[in-house]
């Protein structure tokens, strides 16, 4: 290849990366100030946010945060309150008027296993499927396809009370994929799973994502967020405190470095290094907590303690999930 022809290749693809940038992208959910009480208790004030196609939207947030109220809201299964300028769309329907369209738009994977426990995998599936429409020929085809997607071929013939955890949850995803969604919503699907099949799931999901489905997720796995949503949203008792790009949120809200004393005794000898620098503090039960950019300044604090008494690491998504919420459990947790 010449090199002015390398040269012109590299500029289109440059020009192509920058269009990529400049070209706003579709929004498929969009939600306005929307509320939802349940006699005094507002589980949702006031949200607003975006969803584009084909991201995977992550929503953080402690035990009764307002999460899983945002996603039936989404879907239908919940109405949101009556409030003037409120709305949801999506894909251009209203959940409160049109939830048939957009449930046939959907796929959802509950907190809870509601498979049918007397059925066998593949039995479970095809029920499902006659919710469609689909036709006997269809739906096994479909069948087929997504017990290979979710590596659960070997156990089409098993019944549920057979299988593990994990592939139930496989199995819950497989379901929710029957009539090809174009928005995926799942809550909490990797909860009580073993590091394997979460990354498992992890993949199959970015797999999806890739092909053009659009994922909302809510999650108490903050590894799980940072490994799989473009965007987060942080909510609490109801409220937005922050979202953006989780790795953007933590270069942008968070020191790099923290350092966990485990001996508190043992704080007093550096508490003048403390004050002189600038390491945060923050406490919780029997931890001191030290943040800092410079981590020269993590390691001269520590310099007179004992190994086994601190720990030193980088800071990640749950440092700036408890700097948002705090550490106090409210009554609901």
């Amino acid at each position: 290849m010449s090199p002015c022809r390398k040269w012109y290749k590299q500029d289109i693809l440059v020009l192509m990366a920058l269009e990529r940038e400049t070209i706003p992208q579709e929004s498929v959910i969009r939600v306005r100030n929307v509320y939802k009480s349940y006699g005094k208790l507002k589980a949702v004030a006031g949200l607003s946010f975006d969803v584009p196609r084909s991201f995977c939207y992550g929503f953080l947030g402690p035990n009764g945060a307002g999460k899983t109220t945002t996603m039936n809201m989404i879907y239908g299964r919940t109405l949101r309150d009556r409030h003037g300028d409120s709305s949801i769309e999506i894909f251009g329907y209203d959940p409160a008027r049109q939830e048939l369209e957009i449930k046939s738009l959907c796929g959802v994977v509950p907190q809870e296993n509601n498979l049918d426990v007397e059925l066998d995998v593949r039995k479970n599936l095809m029920i499902y499927s006659k919710f469609y429409g689909l036709s006997s020929r269809e739906a096994e085809r479909r069948i087929d396809e997504l017990l290979d997607f979710m590596e659960l071929t070997d156990k089409k013939d098993s019944r549920i009370r057979e299988l593990s955890g994990g592939m139930k949850r496989r199995l819950l995803i497989a379901r929710a994929l029957l009539n090809k969604p174009r928005l995926l919503i799942l809550d909490e699907p990797t909860t009580g799973l073993d590091p394997q099949v979460r990354h498992l799931i992890w993949n199959k999901l970015r797999r999806l994502k890739t092909a053009g489905t659009t994922i909302l997720l809510t999650t108490h796995y903050m590894e799980e967020a940072f490994q799989l949503a473009d965007q987060i949203l942080i909510i609490n008792q109801g409220k937005k405190l922050l979202e953006g790009n989780p790795q953007e949120l933590l270069e942008q809200y968070m020191e790099r470095y923290v350092l966990e004393v485990r001996n508190l005794e043992a704080t007093s000898m550096f508490q003048e290094i403390i004050r002189l620098t600038d390491i945060r503090q923050d406490r919780f039960h029997d931890t001191l907590l030290l943040y800092a950019d410079n981590i020269d300044s993590l390691r001269e604090a520590a310099r007179e303690l004992d190994p086994k008494d601190y720990y030193q690491r980088q800071t990640n998504l749950e440092d700036l999930f408890l700097k948002l919420t705090g550490r106090e459990l409210y009554e609901h947790q």
